[in-house]
C-alpha cells in the first residue's frame, strides 16, 4: 500500500514539473538580472515552508549568484528579523508583519517575491497589495488554489497542484532555477 501511495506521489510531483511555465521562469530570470543591474532591491518573504524556501533563495542569490557577478544582489528575506516581526504583529496585527517592513527600506522600483501555496494569507495580500501600490514590481510563486495574490501580483507563476509539500518543492526549483542561470551563465547580467 505505501509502495502505490509513493509512485502516486512522484507521478503527481512529476505532472506538475511537467508543467512548470519555463517561458515565465525565463522571465523572472530577466527581471532579476535587471534588478541587479538597476541596483535596485529584492524582498522576499512567505509563511512556514515557504518562508524557509524565501529564506534558501536569499541566502543563494546574496552569497551563490552574487560571488560570479560583477555588482551582488541587493536581496532580503523579510522572515529573518523575529524581533521586528514580533513587535509589528504584538503592537499592530499580524496581518502587517511584511507591509510594514517593506514600509520601511522599500522604493519605487524595487523587487518584492513572494511565496504561497494558498495565495490567499492576509499577510502576504497586504504586502503586495501595498507595494502595488508604491510602485514595486510583485512577483508571486503560488500554487494550484491560486488565490487573491494571482491576481494582485502584477507577475505569477502558478504551479499545477495544490499539494503542499509539490508545491513548495516546484517553488524551490524554480528558485534554483533562478539562482543556477546566474551562477552557470554569470553573462546574463550585462546583457540585460
Amino acid at each position: 500500500m505505501l509502495q502505490k501511495w509513493m509512485e502516486d506521489y512522484m507521478s503527481d510531483y512529476k505532472k506538475a514539473v511537467e508543467n512548470i511555465p519555463l517561458d515565465s521562469v525565463y522571465k523572472l530570470i530577466e527581471r532579476f538580472a535587471r534588478a541587479n543591474t538597476e541596483r535596485k532591491q529584492i524582498f522576499v518573504f512567505g509563511n512556514g515552508g515557504s518562508a524557509a524556501n524565501a529564506s534558501h533563495f536569499v541566502n543563494d542569490m546574496a552569497k551563490s549568484a552574487s560571488d560570479v557577478l560583477p555588482d551582488r544582489f541587493k536581496c532580503l528575506s523579510l522572515n529573518e528579523n523575529m524581533s521586528l516581526i514580533t513587535a509589528i504583529s504584538n503592537d499592530y496585527a499580524y496581518k502587517d508583519i511584511f507591509r510594514r517592513q517593506i514600509e520601511n527600506f522599500a522604493n519605487k522600483d524595487d523587487l518584492l517575491l513572494t511565496l504561497s501555496v494558498s495565495g490567499d494569507s492576509p499577510n502576504l495580500v497586504e504586502a503586495v497589495d501595498w507595494a502595488n501600490k508604491n510602485g514595486l514590481h510583485t512577483i508571486a510563486l503560488l500554487g494550484g488554489k491560486r488565490g487573491r495574490l494571482a491576481d494582485l501580483a502584477r507577475e505569477s507563476i502558478v504551479v499545477d497542484s495544490i499539494h503542499y509539500g509539490h508545491v513548495e518543492d516546484i517553488h524551490m526549483l524554480i528558485c534554483h532555477m533562478i539562482i543556477y542561470a546566474f551562477m552557470e551563465n554569470p553573462g546574463i547580467v550585462s546583457s540585460n
